[in-house]
């Protein structure tokens, strides 16, 4: 990217705001996308903010085990995160090391906060340019913690090779309003055709502009996100219940296989979303406000989707910002929310029905656990084990109970982890 070193100061720093704010805080760097120092930029220069903020977040581990071993002691904040994405910079988006450098220098001259530390910004730079860093040890892209329980719950070669794929940018996924279309669709896309369907693109840019997005043909829609409505298995006029339903994927999914679709979600704003995507692809469902646990319906389903809130850690491919904003008490606290949400879920499935439950989750507390809790609780469920290669779900993810542990690395090019469950109440 040479052409990085004609793009100023305010885009270097709108990515180091969009930086501090994803460490700060969960939804913090989609807080930092809509301020003014984000928004006001051109085009390109929001583009390369991006990119800066997301190379460095992707290799954060690593870069701040080059920074340590520099750094006599923590300089402050404002001064790291220079030298982060000056990092960032000369070895991830291959910005001249000049430029790298004196466009770092030129950060910490401008804020009396950071002035006096502009000859460290330059000799760290300089120092690492000539002893240049590994910035893809597998080892360090991940939080140490993290890792951690990786490596208990899947083991040590199992945690490596998830945490390898936090360096890569993922390919585009798209979700088929018709799996007839698949063919041609990955010929106007320039796309892999995945098990499920599931197209996967290379293709970067808006996505508003692809082709047969205006026709409403298919939507964006990771492979591993797209499993669980799947297994559902909705046949044409079945009610369909989904719980938690924005930012909408799956509500599309379900009421493009012909279900009557009732979708639910505590967030109205998102909920515009989800109508907007629906009225493009020209779908229908009924749209709820609500708390998904105190919703006041009495009806029961045919069929009930409970995507449930969760620490998100298996979307770190697209949102590498989960990773380093979570915490352990995270795991813990929204357990909690998870048992409630499937209690109230349980009491809207008809006898006979099915209920699928899933998490972006990589921690077993909020995906196994859960549902081992579950069933000791609720006697008249059972589990509905799924069939190799189900859903286009990878084989290695196939659990023996037939519960799916989806990981990151079991599919080439990756994944979002999940993990999902099906069941069955009983008549």
């Amino acid at each position: 990217m040479t052409e990085d070193r004609d793009i100023g100061l305010p885009a270097r720093r709108a990515a180091i705001d969009i930086l501090a704010s994803a460490l700060a805080r969960r939804a913090g760097l989609d807080e930092a996308l809509t301020r003014p120092a984000f928004r006001n930029l051109e085009p390109r220069d929001r583009g390369f903010a991006m990119a800066l903020a997301m190379a460095t977040l992707r290799r954060l581990g690593p870069i701040d085990r080059a920074l340590q071993g520099r750094l006599a002691k923590p300089p402050p904040d404002g001064v790291v995160n220079i030298l982060r994405i000056g990092l960032a910079q000369a070895f991830v988006l291959e910005t001249p090391a000049f430029a790298a450098v004196t466009t770092s220098v030129d950060l910490a001259a401008s804020h009396s906060s950071t002035r006096a530390f502009k000859g460290l910004v330059n000799g760290v730079l300089r120092g690492l340019l000539r002893e240049p860093p590994d910035l893809n040890a597998p080892d360090a892209l991940c939080p140490p913690w993290l890792l951690a329980r990786w490596s208990a719950a899947f083991g040590a070669e199992a945690a490596l090779a998830m945490a390898a794929l936090i360096a890569d940018e993922p390919a585009t996924d798209l979700s088929l309003k018709s799996a007839a279309d698949a063919e041609r669709l990955a010929g106007e896309l320039e796309a892999e055709i995945l098990p499920g369907p599931t197209l996967r693109t290379a293709r970067k840019g808006d996505v508003a502009a692809w082709p047969a997005y205006g026709e409403g043909a298919w939507w964006v829609q990771d492979a591993s996100a797209a499993i669980p409505a799947r297994l559902l298995d909705v046949q044409t006029g079945e009610s369909v219940l989904d719980l938690c339903a924005a930012p909408g994927g799956k509500t599309l999914q379900l009421a493009a296989a012909g279900a009557q679709v009732v979708a639910v979600d505590r967030s109205a704003a998102r909920l515009t979303r989800v109508k907007e995507n629906l009225d493009r692809m020209g779908l229908s469902a009924e749209i709820v406000a609500a708390e998904a646990g105190d919703w006041d319906d009495a009806r029961t389903f045919d069929a009930v989707l409970l995507d449930a809130p969760c620490s998100a850690t298996g979307t770190y491919r697209r949102h590498p910002d989960v990773l380093w904003a979570a915490r352990p008490s995270d795991v813990a606290a929204l357990a909690g929310v998870q048992s409630r949400l499937l209690d109230s879920a349980a009491r809207r499935v008809k006898p006979g029905g099915r209920l699928v439950y899933c998490v972006c989750s990589l921690e077993p507390e909020e995906g196994e656990a859960q549902i081992a809790a579950f069933l000791s609780r609720h006697g008249d469920f059972k589990l509905a084990p799924a069939a190799p290669g189900e859903g286009g779900a990878p084989e290695a993810s196939l659990l023996a109970d037939g519960t799916l542990r989806l990981l990151p690395h079991h599919r080439p090019g990756g994944q979002d982890g999940f993990y999902v469950a099906r069941l069955r109440r009983e008549v």
